[in-house]
């Protein structure tokens, strides 16, 4: 792929390159400091997120990231998606972002042709920390293991395999170089905690992670901790500047989120309003996008050397 991706039309419109796509908001775990919880229980038929993709590929969207809440806890669907995605839309990248626990290798073995990137969130190796966190089901502490054997196993397929970590009061004295230089991610995302109201702040947010917050001076130590991983070119760190306005964030009606001001506001659907009204409410800030590094070499070779 070309990383040079033109994000705005010589006409002046927006490009919708990348989207991060969120079908549903539940999930099997309770981390503290989720911004994406679970304030809706609506999903929808596949056909409607298909005919909204549809219309983001026309736009220009060359890659989707699917999240959530827990993707996989509707696997079937995710999966149909970026089949869909790459066989009909033909996207240049797929990308699901997940926890890792419900993962299997019957749905890499029917869907893991059409995936490029498998992000998993772990925010420590150290499962007492992931207890702390709220990174477990029901309090069981296999998370650690379930992450490296999703790491395997992706390996195992040619699909390449991503890092998502949250740096907060509970593991940014930590030292994770061993685990990383283990697990082999190609890309390591390194986040500061980011408070959205109604989200993960505030009286009606369903988690408050305001105790979680740490200094910049904190978050750079844990980044100083890990330069062997930014000397690799796996550490990708993000701080909440680079976050709040960077990212299109989609949610299961087709509707732009809009974080700024430390809010998350849908806009108007796409699905009835067009790609580019739907954009003009997302308060994304395409220049954010490209200086921390949104777009990469996100799609995944063949085996043989040629790329899917």
């Amino acid at each position: 792929m070309s990383t040079h991706i033109p994000i705005v039309h010589p006409s002046g419109k927006v490009i919708p390159v990348s989207v991060n796509y969120f079908p549903h908001r539940k999930c099997n775990y309770s981390c503290l400091f989720c911004f994406h919880t679970d304030t809706s229980s609506k999903t929808v038929p596949l056909e409607e997120p298909k005919r909204g993709l549809k219309l983001l590929a026309d736009a220009g969207m060359v890659k989707i990231n699917i999240s959530g809440g827990e993707p996989f806890l509707r696997a079937k669907f995710i999966g149909e998606i970026i089949q869909y995605c790459k066989e009909e839309l033909k996207l240049e990248s797929t990308g699901i972002i997940c926890n890792a626990s419900k993962v299997t290798m019957e749905w890499l073995d029917k869907y893991g042709q059409y995936l490029d990137i498998m992000g998993v969130s772990c925010d420590s190796f150290d499962d007492e920390t992931n207890f702390k966190i709220g990174r477990s089901e029901k309090g069981k502490g296999v998370h650690t293991r379930k992450v490296f054997q999703v790491a395997e196993w992706c390996h195992d397929r040619n699909i390449m395999f991503k890092l998502n970590t949250v740096v907060n009061k509970y593991n940014w004295e930590e030292d994770l170089n061993d685990g990383i230089d283990e697990i082999r991610p190609f890309r390591w995302k390194v986040f500061q905690v980011l408070l959205l109201e109604g989200e993960n702040k505030g009286p009606n947010a369903l988690r408050n992670a305001e105790d979680l917050v740490i200094t910049h001076d904190q978050f750079q130590a844990f980044l100083d901790r890990h330069a062997p991983q930014k000397e690799q070119n796996r550490l990708v760190p993000e701080d909440n500047e680079a976050m709040e306005n960077s990212y299109l964030l989609l949610d299961e009606e087709m509707r732009f989120l809009n974080c700024q001001g430390g809010k998350k506001v849908p806009g108007k659907s796409l699905l009835k309003v067009g790609v580019d009204a739907s954009l003009a409410d997302a308060g994304w800030e395409p220049e954010t996008f490209i200086e921390r590094g949104g777009i990469f070499e996100w799609e995944r070779a063949h085996p043989d050397g040629l790329e899917w």
